[in-house]
């Protein structure tokens, strides 16, 4: 978001962007121009839909959407965002294994699921590494937390995969409420039951005061995650 005073204007006006982007590739990679969220808040449904997008590349940046092969994907098929472009990082000080595994075959690979439409716009569904595949079944926690922050009682939430013996992985939602509400694990999960497929809903929940995050807001999952795979030779199963 960023207010400014338009010429004749008597106060100062907001105009919205949205961007997105990485560290390691200079922050914005794909990003929404105030007068397009104004032109899309306008338009159609399909339009409207645009404005919930990461936007499309910038001029100065390649992205696509590739399989866990690298073969590019077609618009509307989910797979691993890679870029590339002169605001892309080199390489990893020192660490010339990590370099060749993000940036293999010339992209940087940046461990987000998404899909991208005919029109560029790309959709940040997941992250590869958040995924949890249970009894098969891949499973994206965004998608379970998205409905969990629906309940009026939840401040907070992370889902998390944790092991289980017949599904391989469970899902688990630890939850932060509200200041002064109160949920129980049973309402959370049937609440999530009514908005999604019976598989995806979590089979426990956990209550914590505050979710852990890092400098930039994002929740710590693998501290979440580490207590549940001690003693785990893989973190997957």
């Amino acid at each position: 978001m960023l207010g400014k005073k338009r010429e004749g204007a008597e106060s100062e006006v907001l105009e919205f962007f949205q961007n997105f982007g990485l560290s390691l590739t200079n922050w914005t990679q794909r990003w929404i121009p105030n007068a397009w969220i104004v032109a899309l808040m306008e338009g159609s449904d399909e339009q409207m839909k645009r404005l919930t997008s990461a936007g499309i590349p910038r001029t100065d940046v390649e992205v696509k959407v590739v399989d866990e092969r690298d073969n590019d994907l077609p618009p509307g098929q989910m797979g691993e965002i890679v870029v590339r472009g002169e605001v892309v990082m080199k390489g990893y000080w020192r660490n010339p294994e990590a370099t060749a595994e993000t940036l293999r075959g010339g992209w940087l690979h940046t461990g987000d699921l998404g899909v991208m439409d005919e029109k560029g716009y790309v959709y940040i569904l997941d992250r590869a590494k958040d995924m949890i595949i249970s009894g098969g079944e891949n499973i994206y926690s965004r998608e379970i937390e998205d409905v969990i922050l629906r309940h009026s009682a939840v401040l907070e939430v992370a889902v998390i995969g944790v092991p289980d013996e017949k599904w391989g992985e469970a899902v688990r939602a630890i939850v932060s409420l509200k200041e002064g509400q109160k949920a129980t694990e049973e309402e959370i999960i049937n609440f999530c039951k009514e908005h999604l497929a019976s598989y995806k809903k979590p089979k426990s929940v956990e209550f914590i005061d505050a979710i852990p995050k890092n400098p930039y807001g994002k929740a710590l999952k693998r501290e979440l995650r580490e207590k549940y795979w001690v003693g785990e030779a893989r973190r997957v199963r």
